[in-house]
């Protein structure tokens, strides 16, 4: 099985949107190891950075949805994760 771990990196321009963001992230909380925020006050803008571990699959399906919002950018960053006979590479 492979198994992905990574960041998604979300920039909030629109608040009006966020209930709808969080019910997104709530939806995926199975692979979802961290969540951090942070309010960029200033500019009126948030950061969201979530750390996740699943496959493909799962966290290209969280992406995808947190994509179609309006109001919200998306980076992801993914590097492989190989387990064998419940060891790790």
């Amino acid at each position: 099985m492979e198994l992905r771990v990574g960041t998604v990196l979300i920039l909030v321009t629109n608040r009006e949107v966020v209930p709808r963001l969080n019910q997104v992230i709530s939806q995926f909380s199975d692979i979802i190891i961290g969540r951090q925020g942070i309010r960029l006050q200033a500019q009126g803008k948030s950061i969201i950075s979530l750390l996740l571990e699943g496959t493909t699959n799962q966290i290209g399906a969280l992406t995808g949805q947190l994509g179609q919002l309006q109001g919200i950018e998306t980076k992801s960053v993914l590097l492989k994760r190989n387990v064998h006979d419940g060891n790790t590479d």
